[in-house]
């Protein structure tokens, strides 16, 4: 579907008069007779308008996820509502890092976890010996 307005050079707030300017100084006698046939009807230019706006969302849509035409529609009527891609990162990406990072941050708790148990029970069989020891050594002094 063209996008009557982008090839107008109109934006889709027009009043009714600048679009009939538009129209009249237009070249293209295909594109003229479409844009009075669309834009001309108010009844037309309604329906027109509520699907011209959800083609500009799934353009957008579009452009969010990178997708774009290639280059062989480029400039063609089917390019009209895309966008080129955006390069602000989806929220799929921000997920994505964010589940890598907690579990990253977890498998380095788990290692610590692991070393530091290790490190506990070890320094707990220290004191334990000492504790034997120098009970055993105050038995013997006392004996």
């Amino acid at each position: 579907m063209r996008d009557l307005y982008q090839r107008l050079d109109l934006p889709p707030d027009a009043n009714q008069q600048a679009i009939a300017k538009a129209i009249e100084h237009c070249q293209h006698n295909t594109l003229k007779q479409d844009a009075a046939a669309v834009l001309g009807i108010p009844e037309h230019r309604l329906a027109y308008d509520q699907l011209h706006a959800t083609l500009s969302d799934i353009g957008q849509l579009r452009s969010r996820l990178g997708l774009t035409h290639g280059a062989h529609w480029q400039g063609s009527v089917a390019n009209d509502f895309s966008l080129p891609p955006d390069q602000t990162r989806s929220c799929q990406d921000d997920l994505a890092e964010r589940i890598s990072r907690a579990a990253m941050l977890y498998n380095r708790w788990q290692r610590f976890r692991v070393s530091g148990l290790l490190v506990a029970t070890l320094l707990t069989v220290a004191g334990m010996s000492l504790a034997a020891g120098l009970a055993w050594a105050m038995r013997l002094a006392s004996a």
